[in-house]
């Protein structure tokens, strides 16, 4: 899958999101080490700590199906530049600290980096 197909298709699934409080909605694509996808979506909660982010989301669900070989995610949605927030970007770099990360500017320009850039000074045990 190519980055600008992770990226549309990120966009169509945010359409899916659960955001009545920020009214931001927001769709991953992680693509993974057998080339299958997952998506994910953010779900809110009145509760923000029970919130959970789109990346996050698609993660937990590839876990759940036994992967551990994650290639790149796309993230967008209603609004551009969604970057992954500190949170995932910490959950993220539990499993690849070079996961490329794609996403649109503010311009609407996609950007593609990785998650090491993102995220240069991860904790980890």
């Amino acid at each position: 899958m190519t980055n600008e197909e992770m990226l549309k298709l990120a966009k169509e699934v945010s359409k899916k999101a659960y955001s009545p409080y920020s009214k931001v909605q927001v769709g991953a694509v992680l693509l993974v080490g057998n080339e299958k996808i997952y998506t994910g979506v953010n779900v809110e909660n009145s509760s923000y700590g029970g919130t959970i982010c789109a990346e996050r989301t698609a993660f937990v669900k590839a876990i759940s199906e036994g992967e551990r070989q994650f290639k790149k995610i796309a993230v967008a949605g209603s609004i551009r530049n969604l970057v992954p927030c500190g949170i995932c970007r910490q959950f993220m770099s539990e499993f690849n600290k070079e996961l490329e990360v794609i996403y649109e500017d503010e311009a609407g320009n996609m950007v593609v980096t990785n998650l090491s850039e993102l995220f240069p000074h991860g904790f980890s045990l």
